[in-house]
């Protein structure tokens, strides 16, 4: 097998491609490093720089390196840039994703891992969210994710291509401190920059009906997310059937769970400040995770203060 990876130069696609680098099969990333840094991507890979909406050089990339499965990751994944601007998540997202899966076609590349979100399902109102829980997203990146599915499906049923779906729920953590999100849209580097900046964390909201009033969400770490997509990829190659997964630990932790974690890890006063609440934000959002156990076999391996430690060492790389 030849993997490509769309997207490979960013936060999850490099550890990515680095998961699929351990099989010993060669990977080749195409991303246009509008968000992705080279320098995240294992020597071992082959790095064009360029877009999937390129479908001239889509097609060159699939023919010249002899692809046969991809990894689709790239797209823009800001929920709040989405909703001020929809007409670039639909054109990267959906019509990106149009331009691979016709170029996959033509070249008779027939198996595809695609990289779905939580963001699918909205606001479910359920303990554990599960696959089959209807998908009522609430923003336009949430809707472009699932189109994508709803696209990969049809295109299933009519020309034979066999995809994986795998929803993230909320990724942190790094496998090494130089591939470290650094972006600051998540809540633990929020919480990060705000208290080295000598600022309170905010808490939006201390009056839902949890246990400790706080939010409650399923934190993933980002190597499990990349074991994941090493486990669909050769699923896939195997002859396994198209499928859609949640990618999760099946368990929540509350804002203040992890904010007591923040403290104990970077031993810095991580007692927030509670401010109103968001608009939109769900008590509770926590995968169901027996299906893609049964089905791949896989099960996260890391817990929350792993998260957070490798969180902050890569914080601290880029912050010292």
């Amino acid at each position: 097998m030849t993997w490509l990876v769309t997207g490979g130069a960013g936060y999850i696609g490099a550890h990515v491609v680095r998961s699929l680098l351990q099989d010993g099969d060669p990977v080749v990333v195409l991303d246009d490093l509008s968000t992705g840094d080279r320098t995240r991507v294992d020597p071992a890979a082959v790095l064009i720089e360029g877009s999937v909406l390129d479908r001239g050089l889509v097609r060159r990339v699939l023919r010249e390196h002899g692809v046969t499965g991809v990894v689709h990751i790239a797209a823009k994944k800001q929920v709040g840039e989405s909703m001020a601007d929809p007409l670039l998540y639909y054109r990267e997202n959906v019509e990106g994703l149009i331009a691979l899966a016709e170029s996959c076609r033509e070249k008779g590349v027939d198996r595809f891992v695609f990289s779905s979100s939580a963001a699918t399902y909205g606001l479910p109102d359920v303990d554990l969210v599960d696959e089959d829980t209807p998908g009522v997203p609430l923003s336009p990146y949430g809707e472009s994710k699932l189109v994508g599915e709803w696209l990969l499906r049809h295109c299933e049923r009519a020309y034979g291509m066999r995809t994986m779906n795998l929803r993230y729920f909320n990724v942190a953590g790094a496998a090494t401190p130089e591939l470290g999100d650094t972006g600051v849209f998540n809540l633990i580097p929020m919480v990060f920059e705000r208290l080295q900046a000598g600022e309170r964390a905010r808490v939006f909201g201390g009056d839902y009906p949890t246990p400790d009033g706080t939010c409650v969400r399923d934190y993933v770490h980002v190597a499990d997310i990349a074991a994941a997509h090493r486990a669909a990829a050769r699923a896939l190659a195997g002859g396994a059937p198209g499928a859609t997964y949640n990618i999760g630990r099946g368990e929540g932790s509350s804002v203040l769970d992890v904010l007591r974690v923040v403290g104990e890890v970077t031993g810095l006063d991580a007692t927030p400040e509670v401010v109103e609440r968001r608009d939109g934000d769900s008590a509770r959002v926590v995968a169901a995770v027996d299906r893609i156990r049964d089905g791949l076999g896989f099960t996260a391996a890391h817990d929350l203060r792993s998260m957070v430690e490798s969180a902050w060492a890569g914080w601290q790389l880029r912050h010292p």
